[in-house]
């Protein structure tokens, strides 16, 4: 009996060992994959950056910094500026933004706090279909809809009210063309407003139910609720979602291309026509002749890289900053 017992504490002590080794072996498998997994996205991205920079040498050395010094754009004579599209790169991204994010923040609110429970999710399903709708319709949307609207009713409006104030009369100065700068910066700001809502309710949705509860007992209004409570505990995702929805805005092309009129012009008025990287890319890629002409295009995407890289880098920095005056507890 003694040596049947010994056989089988050996038994099951060889299998205990053998399960080890087994879930040894699958893990280092598993580490192998995640870190195939991460090794594949870096060679991609260091792949792209040769591939675009490889095509924009060319472009590089011929207009060296003037490229990005200059709004000069003659393809005639070769000369190639992208101050006109880094313009309008910029410009219509952060007015997009100064006009989707409060929009955005307050649906969020209304959807975790005010809005009756059986319409949240009817609600919250329609504004996140709004992220699915191609650009190329908003673009059609904007330049059929929109921009006639804009020159008939809104832009003369505007113009007329700020003709005697110094410095809007030249922000807002005429004529009215419809499309323009302002007009791409509305048709984004309403693309990117579903991204914004969306993660800033699934970010709200994280607040404590005691927090909310606590301040409400304590004789709190919802408002007050909302802006001592769930928008301090929020902050780093709500600044995440926006910084999320400003590199949509930064890359966004056939909506772009439709309303904003494709001018190599910098012009102090928003009403004005300009032009944005992308839309230049996607306006002139096909019909570029010659080595410099096809490589400042490249150059362009390159930039566009650059100013998206460097967004979503300071992105970072500011949710760790704001990550950490919170103590690490906001969500």
């Amino acid at each position: 009996m003694a040596e049947i017992a010994l056989k089988t504490t050996m038994s099951v002590s060889e299998i205990k060992v053998r399960a080890v080794k087994r879930g040894g072996a699958g893990d280092a498998r598993f580490r192998a994959i995640s870190f195939a997994a991460a090794a594949l996205i870096v060679i991609l991205f260091a792949g792209m950056m040769a591939a675009i920079t490889g095509g924009a040498l060319i472009s590089i050395s011929a207009s060296g910094w003037s490229f990005l010094t200059s709004e000069a754009w003659n393809p005639v004579t070769d000369k190639f500026g992208a101050l006109a599209s880094i313009y309008g790169t910029l410009i219509t991204s952060f007015l997009a933004m100064g006009l989707a994010v409060p929009v955005g923040i307050g649906i969020a609110i209304f959807l975790t706090e005010i809005c009756p429970l059986p319409l949240r999710r009817p609600i919250g399903i329609a504004i996140e279909l709004l992220a699915g709708i191609p650009s190329i319709v908003y673009g059609i949307w904007g330049l059929f809809t929109f921009a006639p609207y804009f020159q008939e009713h809104i832009q003369p409006w505007i113009i007329d009210a700020c003709a005697d104030i110094p410095v809007l009369q030249t922000i807002f100065a005429g004529p009215p063309y419809g499309i323009g700068i302002f007009t791409a910066s509305f048709i984004l700001s309403i693309m990117i407003i579903p991204f914004i809502s969306a993660v800033t309710r699934d970010v709200f949705d994280t607040v404590p139910g005691q927090l909310k509860e606590s301040a409400y007992a304590l004789g709190c209004t919802t408002s007050e609720v909302v802006w001592n409570v769930v928008l301090p505990f929020s902050r780093t995702g709500v600044v995440g979602g926006a910084m999320l929805a400003l590199g949509r805005a930064l890359g966004e092309t056939m909506a772009v291309t439709f309303v904003i009129g494709n001018s190599h012009r910098i012009h102090s008025s928003v009403f004005s026509p300009g032009t944005t990287i992308s839309a230049t890319i996607a306006n002139e890629f096909t019909e570029s002749v010659g080595d410099i002409y096809h490589s400042a295009l490249i150059e362009e995407g390159l930039i566009l890289f650059f100013i998206s890289f460097v967004v979503l880098a300071c992105a970072q920095i500011m949710l760790r900053i704001l990550h950490k005056r919170a103590g690490g507890v906001s969500g």
